[in-house]
């Protein structure tokens, strides 16, 4: 490789615009990251129609295990800074193949992100401007490219016009969803729709096959919180304030995780939160507050699906700069704005990706169809690249962790424990998956083989 390694420090080639953002803007990318609103309405009902009551701890358990890639992301980036993180760390690890493959993951998860996150900020959209066109896949495709192309343009003039946008936006979508779990609990704890019981959090209560479910389904809510360490180029402290702002975001996302869970398992019944589908947001809203105060949650909606679709955007483009700059893809990825110093060419690719996949997604006959698939595609490229990382953080430390309890927890165990976890999950995953969700789950990770045999041809000559 030709940037910085877990040796030789700081990446060279054309950089980003370093010392932009805080610890206080890395934790809000990691929050906005994760789509908090976005996360719990498109999925929610599909959790609790896999597991029940035990929706709540279901998150609990998986955002524990997923606090180990946290980890695991964070110590790998104190000792190399990178845009592309997973695919630098891995690369340096266990070689440039690997590397290569787990920033692959990350790309093709994040193209396939711009039809899941797209659409939902469409739908939400269509149902406040136009209630008819809604259901309406043509109608919301239309709108969706509209959204992508607004945001990619936010993004490519600067991460600080980036940053301030995502700021207000996920402040608005936080306090809605606050504001919700609150009065669902004043309102409802008395007469809840199902028995409130410490029971909910019981791991006696998960068989392992009902635990590999929910943890199947609570993968995608927790992906997301990394983009602070795509950003580490562009961050003050680059070293420590990334990685940290992971770790609070990711704490601030599992709290909001289990109680909105807990409060919808007290506001709806089951019937209720089935008929809601991706809408459960809105369903509990709207028997907490009159019309039309309970359409401040398809605002919340919205905004966190625009938010998400921003920080994807940025893994992506962060992701294929630092490749390209390595010159493991095309060195035309790595070119940056000469006054907004990012990467606008990556940028470019994304949308164009994006737009071609929207064009695609509108012959399906259903919204639900085009979000189920993509969600669980999804779920298996994430698992792919954050286990890579936490194998990765256990192998590299593995001389060191063992002089304190506290490094073998944090540097090996952990990493290594939620690394293993996450590999037995994409196994498991495979025969539930239709072949829709197999050819854009596993075929989008085979097809990363063909960029890497031409950029290593090119690297040889």
């Amino acid at each position: 490789m030709q940037s910085g390694t877990l040796l030789d420090g700081a990446p060279k080639g054309p950089q980003l615009a370093a010392d932009s953002l805080g610890l206080g803007e890395s934790v809000v990318m990691g929050v906005a990251g994760t789509a908090p609103a976005f996360s719990v309405a498109a999925t929610t009902a599909t959790l609790v129609a896999a597991v029940g009551t035990l929706s709540a701890g279901s998150l609990l358990y998986c955002g524990l295990i997923m606090f180990g890639v946290t980890f695991a992301f964070m110590h790998l980036n104190r000792v190399i800074t990178n845009a592309g993180a997973s695919y630098a760390w891995v690369g340096e690890v266990f070689g440039p193949f690997f590397g290569f493959i787990a920033g692959w993951s990350l790309l093709v998860a994040s193209a396939v992100f711009m039809v899941s996150g797209t659409i939902p900020a469409a739908t939400a959209t269509l149902i406040l401007i136009s209630p008819t066109h809604a259901s309406d896949p043509a109608s919301v495709s239309f709108v969706a490219a509209g959204w992508l192309i607004a945001v990619s343009l936010v993004i490519v003039k600067g991460i600080k016009p980036t940053s301030y946008t995502q700021v207000l936006m996920t402040a608005i979508e936080v306090g809605v969803l606050v504001i919700v779990i609150v009065a669902a609990l004043v309102q409802y704890l008395s007469h809840p729709a199902h028995a409130v019981s410490w029971r909910w959090f019981s791991l006696a209560e998960f068989t392992p096959s009902l635990f590999a479910t929910g943890a199947l389904t609570a993968l995608f809510f927790f992906w997301g919180w990394d983009v602070t360490l795509n950003l580490n180029e562009e961050t003050r402290d680059a070293a420590h304030a990334p990685g940290r702002g992971a770790v609070i975001s990711m704490v601030i996302v599992l709290l909001l995780f289990m109680t909105f869970a807990a409060a919808c398992l007290v506001v709806l019944t089951d019937a209720e939160i089935e008929q809601s589908s991706t809408n459960v947001v809105f369903a509990v809203a709207d028997k907490l507050f009159p019309r039309p105060w309970s359409y401040v949650a398809v605002l919340a909606v919205m905004l966190s699906t625009i938010g998400t679709l921003e920080t994807s955007i940025l893994q992506f483009t962060r992701t294929m700069y630092a490749k390209g700059r390595d010159g493991a893809l095309h060195p035309r990825y790595a070119i940056l704005h000469k006054s907004w110093k990012t990467p606008w060419v990556a940028t470019s690719v994304i949308v164009v990706f994006g737009l071609v996949l929207l064009f695609l997604s509108s012959y399906f006959t259903t919204l639900n169809e085009i979000i189920k698939d993509s969600v669980n595609a999804i779920g298996f490229q994430v698992a792919c690249y954050y286990s890579l990382a936490g194998f990765a953080c256990m192998w590299h430390f593995r001389k060191t962790a063992f002089k304190s309890v506290d490094s073998f927890l944090f540097l090996f165990l952990w990493p290594a424990g939620s690394a293993a976890f996450l590999t037995f999950i994409a196994l498991y995953s495979i025969p539930t998956f239709d072949l829709t969700t197999n050819i854009v789950g596993l075929g989008g990770i085979a097809i990363g083989v063909v960029p890497w045999l031409l950029g290593r041809r090119r690297r040889l000559r």
